[in-house]
This record gives C-alpha cells, sequence and structure tokens, in this order.
C-alpha cells in the first residue's frame, strides 16, 4: 500500500505540493480543473485526452505519480434517469478512455443524488481546540427539501444502466471504477434514497455487473458506520482484489449524530484495519481524509488543513511500517 494525496489539479506547485513531497508523500490523487483554467488546446473538456495529459504532465514534472483521479463529470442526470443521461455517461467514457490512454488506474466516483457528502457542522472541537466536522440527522432532516425524492430501486435501476454502458469501456482501456460509499451512509436523507450505505448494498453492486473493474473505494469512516467490524469487512469486500482505493479516516458515534476524529483518537484499531489491507494483499492508493483543523489555520475548509493531513501522513506510515515489520518471518531459534 501506498500513501497518496489529494492536489488539486488547478493549483500545481501549492505550499501543499511542496510539503507532501518533502513528507515523502510522491503518488498524486489528482483533481481536474474547471474547463476554464485548462489551456484546452485541440480538447474542449477537461475528459478529453489532451487536457488530461497536460494535467498529468504537471504532476509528473512536479515529482509526483498520478495514480486516481478522483473527481467527476456531472453525474447528477444519469444517478436520477433524467433526459440527458446518456450524454453524461459519454463523457465518463471519454474520461476513462483519456485515463487508459495515460497509465492512470482509478476512477473514484459515487451514487450520491444532488448532493455530496454533508456535514451540519464543522467547527465541533476536538482535541486541543482542533476543528472537525460532524453530522447530526435531526439538525439536517429539520432544513426543508432541496430536492425532489427518488426511491433506492430507482437508483439501483440506473446504477445498473450506467454499468452497463461504462464497465466495457472501463475493461477496454483498463481503469478500475472505485466506487465511494454514501456519505453519511443513511437513506433516506432529506427524502432522498441512498444505495450505497451498506456492507449488502456494496455486495449488490460488484455482482449488479460483475467485472475486474468494478470496485470500491474504501471510505474507513463511512464504512464504521456500517460495521462494528472494519477489518472483517476489509477481507470480506477486498478477497478478490476489489479494493481499489482507501480513504483513511475514523469517526465516532453512529449514522444519525458522528463527529470526524483524529486518525489516532477514534473508536477503530486503526492498526488492524492496516493489517487486513496487508492481509489481502492491497497494493494501491491510500490517503487521509477529513484531517482535523489545526491551529492557525484559516476556517474556510475544514476538513482539508494542510497540517492536519502532515500529521495524518506520518501515523500512517509508521503504522504501515509496523504492519509490514509485523509480518516478516523471523529466523528460526538456533
Amino acid at each position: 500500500m501506498k500513501i497518496a494525496e489529494i492536489l488539486p489539479g488547478d493549483q500545481p506547485g501549492s505550499p501543499l505540493w511542496h510539503l507532501m513531497l518533502q513528507a515523502g508523500v510522491t503518488d498524486a490523487v489528482g483533481t481536474l480543473p474547471p474547463v476554464s483554467k485548462i489551456n484546452t488546446g485541440e480538447g474542449d473538456a477537461p475528459w478529453d485526452y489532451l487536457p488530461l495529459q497536460r494535467l498529468k504532465d504537471a504532476y509528473n514534472r512536479f515529482g509526483f505519480e498520478l495514480g486516481v483521479i478522483e473527481w467527476r463529470p456531472p453525474l447528477n442526470r444519469a444517478k436520477r434517469g433524467l433526459p440527458g443521461r446518456d450524454d453524461e455517461i459519454d463523457a465518463v467514457c471519454a474520461l476513462l478512455r483519456s485515463m487508459g490512454r495515460l497509465g492512470i488506474p482509478v476512477w473514484c466516483y459515487e451514487w450520491m443524488t444532488d448532493r455530496n457528502w454533508v456535514r451540519t457542522s464543522t467547527s465541533t472541537q476536538a482535541r486541543g481546540g482542533s476543528l472537525v466536522t460532524g453530522f447530526d440527522r435531526d439538525v439536517f432532516e429539520a432544513g426543508p427539501p432541496s430536492a425532489d425524492p427518488i426511491s433506492e430501486d430507482q437508483l439501483w435501476d440506473n446504477l445498473e444502466y450506467f454499468l452497463r454502458r461504462v464497465v466495457p469501456v472501463a475493461e477496454d482501456a483498463g481503469v478500475r471504477l472505485a466506487m465511494h460509499p454514501d456519505d453519511p451512509p443513511v437513506s433516506p436523507l432529506g427524502g432522498i434514497g441512498r444505495i450505497m450505505s451498506s456492507l449488502d448494498g456494496y455486495r449488490r453492486l460488484l455482482q449488479t455487473v460483475p467485472s475486474p473493474m468494478n470496485g470500491i473505494t474504501f471510505c474507513q469512516g463511512n464504512f464504521r458506520l456500517m460495521t462494528d467490524d472494519l477489518p472483517a469487512a476489509i477481507r470480506e469486500l477486498g478477497a478478490d482484489g476489489k479494493i481499489f482505493f482507501i480513504h483513511f479516516r475514523d469517526v465516532e458515534g453512529n449514522t444519525d449524530h458522528f463527529t470526524e476524529t483524529w486518525h489516532d483518537a477514534g473508536p477503530t484499531d486503526m492498526y488492524a484495519c492496516i493489517k487486513a489491507y496487508r492481509d489481502i494483499g492491497f497494493d494501491g492508493l491510500m490517503r487521509c481524509d477529513h484531517v482535523p483543523n489545526m491551529y492557525g489555520e484559516p476556517t474556510t475548509n475544514v476538513g482539508y488543513g494542510t497540517l492536519g493531513r502532515l500529521y495524518a501522513v506520518g501515523y500512517m506510515r509508521g503504522l504501515i511500517e509496523a504492519a509490514t515489520r509485523d509480518r516478516v518471518p523471523q529466523p528460526a531459534a538456533v
């Protein structure tokens, strides 16, 4: 397993890029900048080959290997089965073909309709006055509905339609599709169904369109809310190599009320998780996620501060080193 960091594609050479190299991180999780910020040349969208090639070259010139794209073209029509969904799916197929030509092996996506990850607080105090995000379902549900309801059955039908279009393209391109969980993993949320909220949902995902390219982004914070035995879930879902990418984080509480934690201060045995990844032979990228906001940092981007990421990188490196050494056979006694 290799430690990576998400580095915004429209901020090449930012302090975060320098600091991660200094921390020994050379694997990047990339995002695509808006069309207006790309010198597209012959291309006209971020997912076309030439803009993506320029982006990859920018990471490479700085010393990073680009192993995951964690960014999605517009997909809400596809998720809801609305007119225009085929155009959105065509954009995904173009992205996958471009990634395949450039040797970028993993695409992280999700199936959360109308909204992405949801929190009701970005100023929950944690250790030493650091700030973390939190979620209270009662607070969220007290707000007005923001979109028309949609059922889980409809979402499954639309996901199957999407996968039957996209999986053959991914297979041809050699790009793995890594489905991120719903965050939070509850359904419905605000009247909107969600289907990547349980281990059963992931079992069904893998069987809906079986393929070596159809797999998982194992976001630990969300899976921790789905199960009391996270290492067992890692070993089950990753038994056939279907965990393609990892978000390393932890939460305390339950699906209705939880807060993010420091990576070394949550309820999960993080070392046991690392050993589970080791035991399934995971050799892909792992990045920290939703880090605490630390003293002196601006409060405009809680969850993605720089200091918390550096702390997490060191913690992850120590766990990985310990797990690796723990597996080395000991010499026989003389």
